[in-house]
């Protein structure tokens, strides 16, 4: 499984605009040999559900921050009884959806060794944990860089000849990624080490 963009370029930097299944399987082929590309493990059942709940989950927070916005302008008295009604049905189907979620984890000891050292990890609570378990499954395969990369949270550097330009980050599991982003403002808030660093 390779990021279908990099494919493309690589079959257009061979030359070959043309697209079939046939010739995508060739290139793709090519493109394995000439990179030397890992093939990566299909992901099992329990990640599968996971996934399949954590998607649901953040539409139902979503469906929250909607109805809670426009309870807070809401007029009219029926509408209101409804927005109350609808945000205590999300947060119902939310707690229910993190109960699967736990009672999954728990039930295989390798997913919850993991959870439990990445809870440990200051600033990082069992929704954290539980958004890394879903959206980097190898986790724990994967050097420092490797999961940084893949977390989109890897500078890249930008740089040609005698210009310099910033590293930033980009690419990665946007999601996965947005997940992080309140677990490190507050690990930066709480731990005067890491302010003093970064100020």
């Amino acid at each position: 499984k390779v990021n279908p963009r990099y494919a493309r370029r690589f079959a257009e930097a061979t030359g070959e605009l043309a697209k079939t299944d046939r010739i995508d399987a060739a290139l793709l082929a090519r493109m394995a040999a000439a990179l030397d590309l890992r093939s990566r493990p299909v992901r099992s059942e329990i990640h599968q559900d996971l996934r399949e709940l954590s998607v649901a989950r953040q539409a139902l927070i979503k469906d929250r921050i909607a109805a809670t916005n426009r309870e807070q302008v809401a007029q009219n008295s029926i509408i209101r009884r409804q927005l109350k009604a609808r945000l205590g049905q999300i947060e119902r189907q939310i707690g229910e959806i993190e109960k699967a979620m736990t009672t999954i984890v728990q039930a295989d000891e390798t997913l919850q060794r993991r959870r439990e050292i990445l809870a440990s990890i200051p600033g990082i609570g069992s929704i954290t944990a539980m958004a890394i378990i879903v959206e980097m499954p190898e986790l724990g395969e994967l050097d420092g860089k490797q999961a940084a990369s893949l977390a989109g949270l890897a500078p890249m550097t930008r740089e040609s000849g005698g210009w310099k330009g910033r590293s930033r980050i980009q690419g990665g599991r946007a999601s996965l990624r947005c997940g992080l982003y309140m677990p490190a403002l507050v690990a930066l808030r709480i731990n005067p080490d890491l302010r003093r660093k970064y100020q």
